[in-house]
């Protein structure tokens, strides 16, 4: 395999993906939880692109969909894994004399199950044949806006709530619903356009239009709204096809 076709502009993408991934973990464990997001948007957008390189420059392989997941295993699966690991022992920090210390690392530990079905996500959609035009389940990007949403309400108090996101019984089960949306056998739309056109998109289209609203009106706060009304649109389209019958 050449030099060329491993540093190809799809592979480099991925790559500044998983770098941003990396910086991300960094960032979370020296306390620099601000920049957390940036890193997860460079991600995310990343991610977008190197699909879409790909196609259009028509080298797609293998390879590029092996190390596409691999990035996304640390980028979306290592990272909200390691921010409701955080936030679980933050949780535990003005109590530490209750508990030895290896118990606030055990109950904090839970946080880690999305890094797990991420990877369990991941693996299952390199070999679903199903997934060309939505998804299955909950995509790991998805998964992560929703979790760094939540880091961004819990650092700037949105909506009064970090005392909410404080408490463990929140975020286990905010952590177990994830974890079985990521592999739960629902089916989701995709963001993938089949044109430019009205016809076809319309769901994409006015997805995208609320999505930037809300994030007008509530800036990063709004992401964990926005993926809360991609899963019950999602389940809303799922049903449809029943509801005409």
């Amino acid at each position: 395999m050449s030099y060329a076709s491993l540093f190809s502009l799809p592979n480099i993408l991925t790559l500044i993906n998983l770098l941003s991934g990396c910086l991300a973990v960094v960032f979370l464990f020296n306390y620099r939880l601000d920049l957390i997001v940036y890193c997860v948007l460079v991600s995310l957008v990343a991610d977008f692109l190197d699909g879409f390189a790909a196609r259009f420059t028509k080298t797609s392989s293998e390879l590029g969909k092996q190390l596409d997941s691999l990035a996304d295993v640390i980028s979306f699966g290592l990272v909200p894994g390691a921010i409701v690991f955080h936030l679980l022992f933050r949780g535990y920090e003005s109590d530490l004399t209750r508990y030895p210390i290896w118990e606030v690392y055990l109950l904090s530990t839970p946080g880690f199950l999305l890094t797990l079905f991420a990877a369990l996500r991941l693996a299952k959609f390199n070999i679903d044949t199903r997934q060309s035009d939505g998804f299955i389940g909950l995509a790991t990007p998805a998964a992560t806006i929703f979790i760094v949403g939540l880091l961004y309400i819990f650092l700037n108090n949105s909506f009064g709530l970090t005392g909410l996101i404080y408490k463990k019984l929140f975020l286990y089960g905010i952590t177990a619903v994830i974890s079985f949306l990521m592999i739960a056998e629902l089916p989701m739309f995709s963001f993938k356009f089949k044109s430019f056109g009205w016809k076809g998109n319309e769901v994409q289209y006015l997805f995208a239009a609320t999505s930037l609203l809300l994030l007008m009106a509530f800036q990063f706060a709004a992401f964990s709204g926005i993926i809360i009304l991609y899963v019950f649109a999602s389940i809303i389209l799922s049903l449809r096809p029943q509801i005409k019958k």
